[in-house]
């Protein structure tokens, strides 16, 4: 679909129809078709925009430049000038915002509630809370109104509305996405966020993004050693039933049944206390890190008192207000406790995966969240107020339906970890059964023996300048998928642009690509036209199966620039064109920052 297509199925769906307290801004029609005539211009240019068309609700702490940042808080709107650095790559990657969602307000609760732009509600049951922070990002998404969604997360907040949705809710490690022009809960913790219903749209967005801005000095920090890099099985520790307690009624036995599909699939499943992570969870609202949401828009509700219960939202000004109390002294106090919980945890994971938990513990009414709306928020954050306190990854992944609704499952585990968790989870969600009805994705058929499986990575893949030379010859595409942990990718000087693939078993990482079909006499023609340095070989993929595939000659790749990191050619050159035509404003300053 073209972007400008895209465009007119979001303006003819009436985003506002179904859910308007979703939307706190949506940006100007005409603007749009602009934007998305300017995507279609550089796709037929033969611009390589892996996001191209692509459609983004931006939680309204984020800044789009020309439209208004309120962070849920009136008061507290400005207008930037300047995208967030995660907005303006994706805009360079061809993504269209279309418009800024309702939350918590300055991102503080897990219910999506506490907003004067309204009670954000579930997509599917009105009576039920959409889960917050990112409220309406996870609700945009759920609707189908865009294909994926930003978020923020501090405790939770990119995570739990996923869970209660059915989505898919990755939190990166801290600092993997710079948070330039993202309006700070606690500046330390906070991470950008991706909301979508594939796993795959959601990791390719996040890479598109990810990476050193030269202004969030969080996003400069090295990166640790991986002690599960090149995993795609291992063990996976979860709570010991006392920790599982007090879950809604069926949770239980839905994330067992989530369990039960990561033994099938391989995984060796461990009961271990997860005490330290629950203990170090507790910290984030009931000691002095509470500072820090003071520290960032404290003093801006200080000055507004008046206007709580109106503007500003009474639980929210209480939970940040009461940040001003703590002293130094108690800081440092917490911060020894917080190492201690840190070792602790390293030591429980050890070179598992990660933890598998559910997402969070029940799914509340409206009415239950007013009648007591701090235990009910409380309850929320069990299993992901610890994640960014201890410096850990976590994906939230879909886990089947109770009643009819959304169960969700999580992964949390090492910083760094991101691939290996967001594998181990499509592992896992691909292998759910659902009593209720919502199967597993059937496996593809086997290829025919007339036909030969072909691995692209590179300029051969869709939208690519060589795919043609595939569709030409018949060849179907039949998934994406990705390599063993064997291989290192190179950016070529070729023309057009194309990555050589080396394999190195002595540790490298995994390389996405796509998985095409073609018949015999059709492979045999597509060879011929392989110009060296590269070559087609047998390569791995990630679930073992041998596949012919782009190989390179080593020779050719001495002086070339090593591009394994991004595990992604797509995402590569998105992110060069990203470099290219944007230069964040490290002058530019709001309220906010």
């Amino acid at each position: 679909m073209s972007a400008r297509a895209a465009v007119e199925r979001f303006l003819a769906a009436d985003p506002r129809a179904d859910r308007p307290e979703a939307w706190i801004h949506l940006i100007d029609e005409e603007r749009l078709r602009a934007e998305a005539g300017a995507v279609d211009a550089s796709v037929a240019r033969g611009a390589a925009l892996p996001l191209a068309g692509r459609l983004v609700a931006v939680k309204d702490n984020i800044d789009v430049a020309g439209c208004p940042t309120t962070a849920g808080a009136p008061t507290y709107a400005y207008v930037p000038s300047a995208d967030a650095t995660a907005v303006a790559r994706l805009r360079a990657a061809g993504a269209i915002m279309v418009g800024k969602t309702n939350l918590d307000q300055f991102a503080t609760g897990l219910v999506g509630t506490r907003s004067p732009y309204g009670a954000v509600r579930h997509a599917v049951d009105p009576e039920r809370v959409s889960g917050g922070s990112s409220a309406g990002s996870a609700v945009a998404v759920a609707l189908g109104l865009v294909d994926f969604a930003l978020g923020t997360d501090t405790a939770g907040s990119g995570r739990v509305p996923a869970a209660l949705h059915g989505l898919w809710g990755l939190k990166p490690t801290r600092g993997t996405i710079p948070t330039t022009g993202v309006v700070p809960a606690c500046a330390s913790l906070d991470c950008v966020t991706v909301f979508a219903a594939d796993a795959e749209l959601a990791a390719l967005a996040l890479r598109v993004m990810e990476g050193a801005d030269g202004v969030d000095p969080l996003a400069s920090r090295p990166r640790r050693p991986n002690p599960v890099q090149g995993r795609s099985r291992g063990r996976l520790i979860v709570p010991v039933p006392d920790q599982l307690t007090g879950m809604a009624a069926g949770w239980d036995g839905r994330f067992a049944a989530v369990v039960e599909s990561a033994r099938r699939v391989g995984f060796e499943v461990v009961e271990r206390s997860i005490a330290p992570a629950l203990e170090a969870a507790a910290m984030l609202y009931e000691s002095s890190f509470v500072a820090e949401r003071y520290s960032a828009v404290g003093e801006h509700i200080a000055a507004h008192r008046a206007r709580v219960g109106h503007e500003l939202d009474p639980t929210v000004a209480g939970i940040i207000l009461a940040g001003q109390d703590f002293t130094a002294s108690d800081l440092y106090r917490d911060l020894r406790l917080l190492e201690a919980h840190r070792a602790d945890c390293r030591e429980l994971l050890g070179d598992a995966i990660g933890m598998l938990t559910p997402t969070t513990t029940w799914h509340p009414t409206l009415a239950q969240v007013a009648e007591a709306p701090v235990v009910a928020n409380s309850r929320m954050g069990r299993f992901t107020n610890f994640a960014n306190l201890l410096d850990l990854a976590a994906v939230a992944f879909p886990g089947g339906t109770v009643d009819g609704l959304p169960f969700g499952a999580m992964i949390t585990g090492h910083a760094f970890t991101d691939d290996a968790l967001r594998n181990a989870a499509v592992m896992i969600a691909g292998a759910v059964r659902d009593p209720e009805g919502a199967s597993a994705p059937t496996v593809p058929e086997s290829a025919d023996p007339a036909e030969i499986e072909v691995f692209v990575v590179g300029a051969h893949r869709s939208g690519q300048p060589l795919n043609g030379q595939l569709a030409s010859r018949g060849a179907v595409r039949v998934r994406t998928a990705s390599t063993a942990a064997h291989y290192r990718l190179y950016a070529l000087g070729t023309t057009p642009p194309k990555p050589g693939m080396v394999r190195d078993d002595g540790g490298a990482g995994e390389i996405a690509g796509e998985l095409w079909r073609i018949s015999v006499a059709g492979f045999g023609a597509f060879v011929n036209e392989v110009p060296a340095p590269l070559t087609i070989g047998t390569v791995q993929l990630d679930d073992g199966t041998l596949v012919k595939g782009f190989l390179c000659e080593p020779a050719a790749t001495v002086d070339a620039e090593e591009i394994t990191r991004w595990g992604d050619w797509v995402a590569w050159l998105a992110s060069r064109e990203a470099s290219a035509n944007t230069k964040p404003d490290s002058n530019t300053t709001h309220e906010s920052l």
